[in-house]
């Protein structure tokens, strides 16, 4: 006698069809290894939230700019974060909690509920720049442009987008885990273009061969 197993079946599909249209989960991150991640605060929070991370003796790095403001009868120097609304901490993801239940911090930045992990060359980079007396300032947060190489300084093989303030070189750095950037003074013979045509070129070219099709169109 031949015997058959039936599938469970859902809504008229067999359990093999009902799950072919999912996708397989992401693999879970190893919890016990140390990591840098963004930890997303509060506005204007980022200093709270680094007090607190010191007394739970979480390492943490919260990059600083010095900004002047002008106010009424005289002009203040302030100590303000590079990435606003964000602070960098060193933990192994099984101690989280030390960081999530501080008051001030909404997440750990990630993606499907995981927090994702930077890697070190990304904040190991600001600090080294920030020591070393590279000054920077928050900017927009940009994708495209044209794209530079630093060759020399502290932030030597970093690539970034260069632009030009108050007649200066400076070259717009941006960290897509959190989708902020950074604006960094740089020498002028300290950058490289990458390879590929400036948009402008580009734009310029496409232009021409619109230009040259519809001559060939009216000749014919």
């Amino acid at each position: 006698m031949m015997t058959t197993t039936a599938l469970t079946t859902y809504e008229g599909q067999t359990t093999v069809q009902a799950l072919s249209g999912f996708e397989m989960p992401q693999p879970l991150p190893d919890w016990t290894v140390t990591r840098w991640y963004a930890a997303h605060t509060s506005a204007n929070h980022e200093k709270r939230v680094a007090e607190q991370l010191c007394l739970r003796t979480v390492e943490y790095f919260l990059p600083l700019y010095l900004s002047v403001r002008r106010w009424k009868d005289r002009r203040v120097t302030l100590q303000l974060p590079l990435f606003p609304g964000y602070v960098f901490v060193r933990l192994a993801l099984r101690d989280r909690l030390n960081v999530l239940e501080i008051p001030s911090v909404a997440r750990l930045v990630g993606s499907n509920r995981l927090p994702t992990f930077l890697e070190d060359n990304e904040v190991e980079d600001v600090r080294r720049a920030l020591s070393g007396g590279v000054r920077a300032a928050p900017h927009p947060y940009l994708t495209e442009g044209r794209k530079v190489r630093i060759t020399a300084g502290p932030l030597a093989g970093q690539t970034g987008i260069l632009v030009c303030r108050k007649g200066a070189r400076r070259v717009v750095l941006s960290m897509d885990s959190i989708q902020r950037s950074i604006l960094v003074d740089v020498e002028a013979g300290s950058v490289e273009p990458m390879l590929g045509p400036h948009p402008s070129i580009a734009l310029a070219r496409a232009s021409r061969s619109d230009r040259m099709t519809r001559e060939m169109g009216v000749a014919r």
